[in-house]
């Protein structure tokens, strides 16, 4: 006699295989870049090269103090040790499921759930707090790397052009996100369409007359979420030590880039590489290739090249900050995401 499987297990199991399958896609999009970077190792400077291990180190220890500050704000003690490494599987998650972000969300939230203080809402804050953060901090090093660029290189009509329209589009997104949340009837109004543009879109693909998301339900969610983004505004101060920490973590991402030129033996300007970093990372979200292989690699280049650095010294530099990049931040998240899945598994 068959026994039919649980739905979650069947959920469980089909999170598990896709992850794996996933991981695999990745590997083989970097294979030629993989192949390029061994074949590199032996004209760099290996020394310079482990520079990028405690630079990552104090690049997760930055997101774990920032998250540790937002939710503190909203009366949640979470340890150090755990939120080091959420912040491992979160950016596994980001890595393998392209979606501008939105999957690390929904994971987040599924993960800091284990914690019963936190509600789902008040996860989804902080991540979009913490993207917030990053944000507004990346704009203060943007501003920092038109400086160094203008006094130490070449600042050009197309590099101001990047860097105004960087800086443009993440004030915008900024501002819109605060609009929408500073207003409980605003970020009513807009979930409630969203939610009911998402049963819309559920029911003419799978074909259900009954809302996929329930409206009352997702109202409390709207009303949960607004609190929480009125203790944080309230205590706005307290966002002064989560904006350095983010500050902090943009800072190290690009001195990991830094440390592989100066493996390559080459002294670049800073600014330069600050700028490329933003652009890139930008366009990656919108990509629909793991880790926003190719777009990355590609405008990463481009905006190198317009800032005065060749073509034939950032090509193999990004390629290898890529990939030694995710050697190094993948397994450990990958390995506790895999604790995270099998512990849920077990407690049923």
């Amino acid at each position: 006699m068959n026994r039919k499987v649980p739905v979650k297990k069947q959920w469980k199991l089909i999170i598990n295989i896709l992850s794996l399958v996933a991981l695999f896609a990745l590997i083989y999009f970097l294979r030629n870049q993989i192949a390029l970077t061994i074949d590199n190792l032996k004209n760099v400077n290996a020394w310079a090269l482990l520079l990028i291990i405690p630079i990552e180190a104090l690049n997760y220890h930055a997101q774990t103090k920032m998250y540790q500050g937002l939710f503190g704000i909203v009366g949640n003690k979470l340890s150090y040790r755990y939120l080091y490494s959420a912040s491992l599987e979160l950016n596994l998650i980001n890595h393998l499921f392209p979606s501008g972000g939105l999957t690390g969300i929904s994971y987040f939230g599924v993960k800091v759930s284990e914690n019963k203080e936190v509600s789902g809402a008040k996860a989804t804050l902080i991540q979009l707090m913490k993207l917030i953060m990053t944000i507004l901090s990346f704009e203060l090093l943007l501003f920092i790397g038109v400086i160094i660029l203008a006094v130490f290189g070449r600042v050009n009509n197309l590099t101001i052009l990047v860097a105004g329209s960087l800086s443009t589009i993440l004030f915008v997104l900024t501002g819109v996100f605060a609009y929408v949340v500073g207003s409980q009837a605003r970020i009513d109004n807009f979930f409630t369409n969203t939610t009911k543009a998402i049963n819309w879109i559920a029911g003419r693909i799978l074909r259900r007359k009954k809302d996929t998301i329930s409206i009352v339900k997702a109202k409390k969610v709207f009303i949960d979420f607004h609190d929480n983004y009125q203790n944080i505004t309230k205590s706005y101060k307290k966002l002064i030590n989560p904006f350095w920490y983010a500050f902090l973590a943009n800072l190290t991402e690009v001195l990991v880039i830094y440390a592989v030129y100066l493996a390559f033996g080459k002294v670049v300007n800073l600014g330069a590489i600050i700028l490329a970093y933003g652009v890139a990372n930008f366009a990656g979200l919108i990509s629909v290739l793991p880790g926003g292989i190719g777009i990355y690699e590609a405008l990463m280049t481009a905006v190198l090249v317009s800032t005065g650095i060749p073509a034939s010294v950032s090509l193999p530099v990004t390629i290898m900050y890529r990939v030694l990049n995710t050697l190094i931040q993948l397994p450990p998240g990958f390995y506790f995401y895999h604790k995270t899945i099998n512990k849920r598994k077990t407690n049923g």
